[in-house]
């Protein structure tokens, strides 16, 4: 396993909680400046690697959430060169985030304001366990020229 700090990402359409070290940070809000926000998390946390949910429907396909997320990790990719983005698989992580949340005895209206901070330990913890018994990078690179042509 490639050692170092990652950052994680669960993108939705208002809020952008992040993790680093699988501990959750903060929750960024949608708009003109989280791209700038979250480099700026990367940076700080001088990350080899930025980890971000791709909201796949259950049967695989992408729609546009996963469009969204695609085109928010390309413009991210190009503010935190030369640290790798990697798009990884992020099907049943709210719903894994809010059973956790209720083992841990949250109730519900206090679980609605961190499921997404928990969502995205749970997809940075999925990356690190897929590195761990792969030995490979998880999920999907991001390529900045590739993004950029489209």
């Amino acid at each position: 396993m490639r050692r170092g700090r990652r950052v994680g990402f669960d993108v939705g359409q208002v809020r952008i909680p992040d993790g680093i070290l699988a501990t959750p940070v903060e929750t960024l809000w949608r708009g003109k400046s989280d791209i700038d926000d979250a480099a700026q998390i990367v940076r700080e946390c001088e990350a080899m690697e930025v980890i971000v949910g791709l909201p796949l429907n259950m049967d695989g396909t992408e729609g546009a959430s996963a469009r969204d997320a695609r085109a928010w990790a390309a413009e991210l990719a190009e503010s935190v060169a030369p640290a790798p983005v990697r798009l990884v698989d992020e099907r049943l992580s709210t719903v894994t985030a809010h059973g956790q949340l209720i083992a841990a005895g949250r109730d519900s209206r206090k679980r609605r304001s961190i499921v997404d901070q928990a969502a995205a330990v749970v997809i940075l913890n999925t990356a690190l366990e897929m590195e761990q018994r792969t030995g490979n990078a998880p999920g999907e690179c991001v390529s900045i020229a590739q993004e950029a042509q489209q």
